[in-house]
């Protein structure tokens, strides 16, 4: 491999998040103060920080209920238990997720059943109207913050008699046509894992307007009788239907990571403008570029980008691999979602062999050119231009050159 020019280099982190705001430290330090950590451990009088975030995110996203859970992970699989997905159900998701969207289908003794992306990273509404029939529910991944056209969705669900369940991991804070994600289907899950848009280390977060799925979800969580002390919760009605049959799985929320979530949940919106600032110089940088294409984003979407992708269609393996490397060696961080093994956090839906193999030929191809890129806060407008320069010059030498598999090494 051919020595890239060095005369730039980003020196930044693609894993080093911004501090925690004062008021979050604040909040964390007066909960280790008190010593009351678990979500039910009150003194009197007091409102436990978890029914306090719990109250504010259900008024942040316009939802009547919401549950704060232990991760998102558990956020998808206690919505898919509150919906009464079990052994052998077939459930719809899309073939480019993560790994804990499929992995919460077959921890149920589910079926996933994937159905094909499109250009715009987003599910294929022809599939999914193709596999609707006979399957239970649709457990919908906004992957990397890409929303589809959801009104259609719906009435593609609707029509098929197909429950909705939404994965807004990547899309806290974004909206569809002026719907907050999360809004459209019967639950919406998120996450606020260190890498999402509100940072706990480990967390989620269920809303949902149905009385029904959200008393046996806060009774699946592990809330044992003390359901009363939820505020954002349906009536008392709601869990006496379920309070006797339904199965405790304890994923709870404790009082001090909703204590450090609240305070970055007031400062969201002004966050997600300055993601989507990097986002937009980013783009900038990179329209035109000879071999790569751009993920158009539809002017229903409203998106919070904390991460960039973008197609190097019909690259050879060996060249994407090269590209891969001749970037990292100016100190830019990319994943590619076409590697035949899974690497960190990366991986395709033939890597998750607790799903029976399917032929999706279409996701196959857009995989193989897909490369991702995490864009944290605490990078500038500057970096974000800087990173662009590398990408832009480091794609025209690799494509110059023709260089291939053979001629470099293994990228991580």
């Amino acid at each position: 491999m051919s020595e890239p020019d060095t005369a730039e280099t980003f020196t930044g982190s693609f894993t080093q998040q911004e501090p925690l705001p004062e008021a979050a430290v604040r909040a964390a330090l007066a909960v280790l103060g008190h010593g009351r950590l678990h979500r039910y451990n009150t003194a009197p009088g007091e409102i436990a920080e978890t029914a306090l975030l719990e109250e504010d995110f259900a008024a942040f996203t316009g939802a009547k209920y919401c549950l704060a859970v232990a991760s998102g992970g558990y956020a998808l699989g206690c919505a898919l238990r509150a919906l009464g997905i079990g052994p052998g159900d077939a459930v719809l998701t899309n073939a480019f997720t993560l790994a804990p969207v499929p992995g919460a289908i077959a921890a149920l003794g589910a079926t996933p059943v994937f159905v094909e992306t499109t250009e715009g990273l987003t599910i294929d509404m022809e599939d999914l109207a193709a596999k609707a029939a006979g399957a239970k529910a649709l457990l919908l991944s906004h992957m990397r913050g890409h929303i589809c056209d959801m009104d259609r969705l719906m009435a593609i669900c609707a029509a098929a008699g197909l429950p909705v369940i939404e994965d807004c991991a990547h899309t806290m804070g974004a909206a569809w046509a002026g719907t907050p994600s999360g809004r459209h289907g019967a639950m919406g899950c998120y996450s606020t894992q260190t890498y999402k848009h509100l940072n706990s280390g480990e967390g989620g977060l269920i809303i949902s307007d149905d009385a029904d799925l959200m008393a046996k979800a806060i009774l699946i969580s592990g809330s044992y009788m003390l359901y009363p002390r939820h505020r954002a919760a349906p009536p008392p009605a709601a869990f006496e239907r379920h309070r006797l049959t339904t199965p405790n799985v304890s994923g709870r929320m404790d009082n001090l990571r909703a204590a450090i979530l609240r305070p970055q949940l007031a400062g969201l919106p002004a966050r997600a403008a300055r993601w989507n600032a990097l986002y937009r110089v980013i783009e900038a940088g990179l329209a035109g570029t000879p071999g790569l294409r751009l993920v158009e984003r539809p002017e229903a979407e409203a998106f919070v980008a904390s991460s960039f992708q973008f197609l190097l269609p019909g690259w050879p393996a060996g060249q994407v691999r090269a590209f891969l490397a001749r970037a990292a060696l100016r100190g830019v961080e990319l994943k590619w979602f076409g590697a035949p093994e899974p690497q960190g956090f990366t991986s395709r839906h033939d890597s998750w062999r607790y799903a029976p193999a399917q032929q999706l030929p279409q996701t196959d191809r857009i995989l193989a050119g897909l490369i991702d890129m995490r864009l944290p806060l605490t990078f500038s407008d500057a970096d974000a231009a800087l990173i662009a320069r590398i990408l832009r010059q480091e794609a025209a030498a690799v494509l110059g050159s023709g260089e291939d598999r053979a001629a470099i090494p293994q990228a991580d």
